[in-house]
């Protein structure tokens, strides 16, 4: 009996050790990440307005640096298209601003839907930048509206930005 309860007690430790090391490498992990900026807004599940933005403002301190500027899509499965247009509008800090057209292709030619899968959301991690150098300091605000043909564009969930500094400056 005595072997039984110390067997016990040692695969008790033992369980313990290895979800307090899991748990360390996950919080390790998630810290380790570059990110400066990570933010998605959920889009009304009734469409996309194409006259509704989705506002983000980013602090920059860092102006020496480059980033990878990224779009985040996640969309239905059941959307429509292979692709999305949107309008990035961008203020500076400075009061200068900019828009640019982009387009977002979410599908291969033959239809299969790009990014990862979750049940019926696909996420897409668009790189729009690898080597963005943020000319002022300050708060930039980004917009961004849908540029589709529609005005009440269905089937897109989530849309955002993350904004990763890059290591090798």
């Amino acid at each position: 009996m005595e072997g039984i309860r110390e067997t016990f007690v040692n695969y008790r430790k033992t369980v313990h050790l290895v979800f307090v090391v899991a748990t360390m490498v996950l919080f390790m992990t998630s810290c380790g990440s570059k990110a400066v900026f990570d933010q998605s807004l959920a889009v009304d599940q009734q469409g996309w307005s194409s006259r509704k933005m989705a506002h983000f403002e980013v602090p920059i301190k860092d102006t020496l640096s480059t980033y990878s500027f990224f779009l985040n899509v996640r969309h239905l499965e059941d959307y429509r298209y292979s692709n999305l247009y949107i309008f990035l509008h961008t203020r500076f800090p400075n009061g200068t601003a900019t828009h640019d057209t982009i387009e977002c292709v979410l599908a291969k030619p033959d239809g299969e839907w790009l990014g990862k899968s979750s049940g019926t959301l696909r996420e897409n991690k668009i790189l729009l930048n690898g080597a963005l150098r943020f000319p002022v300091a300050g708060t930039y605000r980004f917009d961004i509206e849908q540029a589709m043909r529609q005005q009440e564009l269905e089937g897109i969930h989530d849309i955002g930005l993350r904004i990763v500094k890059n290591t090798d400056d």
